[in-house]
């Protein structure tokens, strides 16, 4: 029996504001057995999707019945290091809130920037090391850290922009979807949930077809999500062999989908 009747892929973008059309956001959707296909953003004068309109999307459609699994490009936690460096407690929806309080980036207007250069929020006081990654970057290799601004194949403007609309639909769909690793290794049957996703991984392993960078990276998140399912091999890359202090560690750093 399948676990999940839909697949989604999403680009990620930390540039600009909340509500801003992006080239750089990109989402392709797999529905049973039928290959990936590009999402456009609803009916409007703007070509791209926002961050604000993709969360609202995966709101919709995460609130249904039918059972998806949904792979997005940006960190949804940082390293232990930077638990310890700022004295919180080894809790990701208290880490969410402690987030979201210095780093207002799902504001309206506000800018990955506008925060690292002390306009809004107070980002000094939750900054860490381009030094620290988590094990699951350790393990992806070529994974940057989150902290690493700047630099090129970094997702640290990405995952300071996107994890406050994790918050946001972690509040607003609750219970009904599971954010993995968070809410446990296993997902619930019948259950829908959100994985962090690492594009990098998968890209070589599917013919671009004509697809600019963002949208073949979306497309492999989507496409290779429907393989390991119709594979029968999502379950094992939901148990990464980890020991079990390993595995304490990514109960809160995260992991990355499909990093062994």
């Amino acid at each position: 029996m399948r676990a999940f009747l839909r697949h989604i892929g999403i680009d990620y973008s930390g540039a600009e504001t909340p509500d801003a059309a992006l080239k750089g956001l990109c989402v392709y959707l797999a529905e049973n057995d039928r290959p990936p296909a590009e999402v456009p953003p609803p009916p409007s004068p703007r070509r791209y999707w926002s961050r604000r309109g993709i969360a609202e999307w995966l709101v919709e459609r995460l609130a249904d019945d039918i059972p998806t699994l949904a792979g997005i490009d940006h960190g949804f936690s940082f390293p232990l290091r930077y638990f310890e460096a700022h004295g919180l407690a080894l809790d990701w929806p208290a880490f969410l809130d402690d987030f979201q309080h210095h780093w207002p980036t799902g504001e309206d207007h506000v800018y990955v920037d506008f925060v690292r250069e002390g306009v809004y929020g107070n980002g000094a006081a939750r900054v860490g090391d381009p030094r620290w990654r988590r094990l699951t970057e350790k393990r992806a290799g070529r994974a940057k850290s989150l902290f690493h601004f700047d630099a090129p194949g970094s997702v640290a403007k990405s995952t300071h922009a996107g994890i406050p609309w994790l918050r946001h639909m972690r509040q607003r769909l609750g219970a009904r979807v599971h954010f993995w690793p968070f809410d446990g290794w296993e997902i619930p049957l019948g259950r829908s949930a959100i994985v962090e996703v690492y594009p990098a991984l998968w890209t070589h392993g599917f013919a671009r077809e004509g697809r600019n960078d963002h949208q073949h990276d979306a497309y492999c998140v989507a496409a290779w999500l429907r393989q390991a399912e119709s594979s029968g091999t999502l379950p094992s890359f939901l148990k990464p062999s980890l020991s079990p202090a390993e595995r304490s560690a990514a109960d809160i750093e995260g992991w990355i989908l499909g990093v062994a």
